[in-house]
């Protein structure tokens, strides 16, 4: 069984300013968002042009934020939060949500679509293939956090990994499973799947090859969109039956995560789209 690096999750502390790997994650995705938007403006044939890029990028990480942090409070912790409301600010403190994100990103797509008169499934087509990376970089920041981490696996496997950060949901579940005590009486923590890498290789790596490679040729408008979202939600909910639920939740109706709730309407929406924008151009 691997063990978790254990990384500093502070790059550099200067005085009572730190920068957190965590917090660089997220300034990697944006450089690579402009990165690649640059590239998809100089082939051609884009309705943005790079100060459009610039300016939505503003857009983009405030949609991500807000997004991200109202999705997190909403979906996994509400009762929490209302409890002590001023801990919703308290993002240093960690919790964010793809899917606030999401509709976040959506929202500013919408707005900036209409400042700029254009339609909105262009902007998204546009903006979906540059996503992925930004995901991946995000993943890489959760493994560098030791955070997220995955479900317990067979102690032999090559993937094993334990995660001191573990400790007390480790205990808690080894109170139930003979073996697992076993295994933690003996190494000190139960052996996990790296979740963070393998949602980073699903939803950062393949999804951005997939979409990537489908928007360089021509395709009904909004198809590229939905290729993004089913592919998103399609990976999203494979990667869930290896991460761990959340404690506070655990395991909804039918034994599925609430990260797999939230996926399985992007897959529906996302193929259904993709239909009908095909028999749409067609029509």
């Amino acid at each position: 069984m691997m063990i978790h690096p254990q990384f500093d999750p502070v790059l550099v502390s200067l005085g009572p300013l730190a920068i957190r790997w965590y917090a660089l994650s997220y300034i990697v995705g944006f450089v690579l968002f402009i990165w690649l938007g640059r590239r998809r403006i100089a082939q051609g044939n884009s309705v943005f042009t790079k100060e459009m890029l610039d300016d939505f990028l503003t857009w983009g990480i405030f949609g991500v934020i807000l997004g991200g942090r109202l999705g997190y409070v909403l979906f996994y912790k509400l009762s929490d939060y209302l409890a002590n409301p001023l801990d919703i600010f308290k993002v240093w403190e960690g919790g964010m949500s793809f899917h606030g994100g999401f509709i976040g990103v959506m929202v500013a797509m919408w707005l900036f679509s209409r400042k700029h008169k254009l339609g909105f499934w262009q902007v998204s087509d546009f903006i979906a293939p540059l996503v992925p990376l930004g995901l991946a970089s995000g993943r890489i920041g959760n493994f560098i956090n030791g955070e997220l981490w995955g479900r317990v696996t067979d102690i032999n496997a090559f993937w094993a990994m334990g995660f001191p950060q573990a400790r007390y949901e480790d205990l808690t579940a080894a109170a139930h499973n003979p073996q697992w005590t076993a295994w933690l009486t003996e190494y000190g923590m139960l052996p996990r799947h790296p979740s963070q890498l393998y949602q980073f290789a699903l939803e950062g790596l393949c999804l951005f090859a997939i979409v990537w490679l489908f928007s360089k040729k021509p395709h009904p408008t909004g198809q590229v969109s939905m290729v993004f979202l089913t592919g998103y939600g399609i990976f999203r909910f494979i990667a869930e039956f290896a991460r761990q639920p959340d404690d506070y939740l655990g395991l909804l109706t039918l034994g599925l995560s609430m990260g797999q709730w939230l996926s399985l309407p992007m897959i529906i929406a996302g193929i259904l789209g993709f239909i009908w924008f095909g028999k749409r151009k067609n029509a």
